[in-house]
């Protein structure tokens, strides 16, 4: 599982450290691909494993399960992490999370984001939490 959240730079040639913490659980190889709301997702080899074998159930007759799977997959690239802890992003994921220097990872339970730190400021991820909780009740969801 993952949790926490940790503040990195991406460096002049797209690397970025990944927390040391994050690397234990991710393993040696894992998948980056563009994530909702403007980040991006990390999943680990089996995570990402898993995911493909929902996809591969879906009825491909909807526009919109056709149109997500390309946005989901063909931004995908796997990722190794090198002697110095980091990753290179690939310059088409960094473009579409608008990573140029300081960024937030988040670590959210099956999967960690990596976010712009401004984009991560504004989408206010913790604003209105209590309207927020209260809709999650709504789904079953209590704490």
């Amino acid at each position: 599982m993952f949790m926490g959240e940790y503040s990195h730079s991406v460096d002049s040639k797209g690397r970025l450290i990944v927390p040391a913490k994050f690397r234990e659980q991710l393993g040696e190889q894992f998948v980056v691909t563009k994530g909702v709301d403007g980040c991006l997702y990390v999943y680990s080899a089996e995570e990402w494993k898993r995911i493909e074998e929902k996809f591969r159930e879906i009825n491909l007759t909807t526009k919109d399960a056709r149109r997500f799977m390309r946005f989901f997959f063909a931004g995908a690239a796997a990722c190794e992490v090198d002697r110095q802890g980091r990753i290179l992003l690939p310059a088409v994921l960094r473009e579409y999370a608008g990573l140029d220097k300081d960024v937030v990872l988040v670590g959210v339970l099956t999967k960690i984001e990596i976010w712009d730190r401004t984009r991560y400021e504004q989408a206010g991820a913790n604003d209105d939490m209590e309207d927020v909780v209260e809709r999650m009740a709504e789904l079953g969801l209590s704490l």
